[in-house]
């Protein structure tokens, strides 16, 4: 597991690419709000967005997780507490007056976005 990037992965970064392209500005890897411990990929401050960048199967993608057989019991445990800290986080954030956006590690950097400025504009 240590061996797994949680920072800069590729679809982070085309997706950075393609917003700071856009002539979006953001913050990478910050706390949206304090007090808070959990950390967004991009924030976007004025509009009050985050952006987590989650992973198929560390987050249990609903199209593409896999449960695997080795130590299964140790993984659905890992996976079902990611989803619930990642549903508590959205919460916190909602009540904080902020919009989390998930985008997903299989989803094309243009698509995710498309979302993302679509969310900024909304909010603005």
């Amino acid at each position: 597991m240590s061996k797994q990037k949680s920072r800069n992965t590729g679809i982070e970064m085309a997706l950075r690419r393609l917003l700071h392209r856009a002539g979006f500005r953001y913050r990478v890897h910050r706390r949206p709000v304090e007090g808070v411990r959990r950390e967004a990929d991009l924030v976007f401050g004025p509009a009050r967005v985050a952006v987590f960048v989650d992973g198929c199967f560390w987050h249990g993608c609903p199209e593409h997780a896999t449960w695997p057989k080795n130590n299964a019991d140790f993984w659905r445990l890992k996976i079902e507490t990611n989803r619930k800290r990642d549903a508590d986080t959205d919460e916190r954030l909602r009540d904080a007056g902020w919009l989390a956006l998930r985008v997903w590690e299989h989803e094309t950097p243009e698509t995710a976005a498309a979302r993302v400025i679509s969310a900024i504009r909304e909010r603005r």
